[in-house]
């Protein structure tokens, strides 16, 4: 009785799964043009969604790279400022007897003060800009004349107790 009964209900329930089918359809739900998913969905809600989740993590991150460049280069700052690396204008640089000011290239020094020679190993040493000449290694330098040091390992010795120079320039003093 039972198995009769199951029999009659299914050809019901297939004709109202039918009937709700043909109305979804007529709706227009999961149409071709507005799917299931659809496509004023993607387009505005979900895209919105995701286009804020993405700036907001691009802010994040841009934030976190801004504040790491300003470390890096207030690292750099302080560094340049205790090597004595290359300035917008001349640093008076005192050395003593025996001292060795080794420059860049492209660092320029002025005698002020005491004597002090050239220190090279090939020619030519350093540029006098002011005399238009060349030292070689072990000449000694002219007061008030800049030199200009134009190959890698030039550097000025200092030869008296007491030589101030201004540099402007990335130099090390050794």
């Amino acid at each position: 009785m039972n198995n009769n009964r199951i029999a009659r209900l299914l050809p019901a329930l297939a004709v109202v799964l039918a009937a709700v089918t043909l109305a979804a359809l007529a709706a227009g739900v999961g149409s071709k043009e507005d799917p299931l998913v659809t496509l004023s969905y993607l387009e505005g809600t979900y895209t919105d969604t995701l286009l804020d989740m993405a700036e907001e993590t691009l802010q994040r991150h841009n934030s976190q790279l801004e504040q790491a460049l300003a470390e890096k280069v207030e690292e750099l700052k302080d560094t340049a400022g205790a090597s004595g690396a290359a300035s917008a204008g001349y640093t008076v640089v005192t050395l003593s007897a025996g001292q060795r000011l080794e420059g860049a290239v492209g660092t320029e020094v002025m005698l002020r003060v005491g004597t002090a020679a050239c220190y090279a190993t090939s020619s030519p040493g350093l540029v006098d800009t002011t005399g238009g000449t060349t030292l070689s290694g072990g000449q000694p330098l002219v007061k008030n004349h800049l030199y200009l040091m134009t190959i890698e390992g030039r550097a000025v010795d200092a030869t008296a107790a007491t030589v101030k120079l201004l540099v402007r320039g990335s130099y090390t003093i050794s």
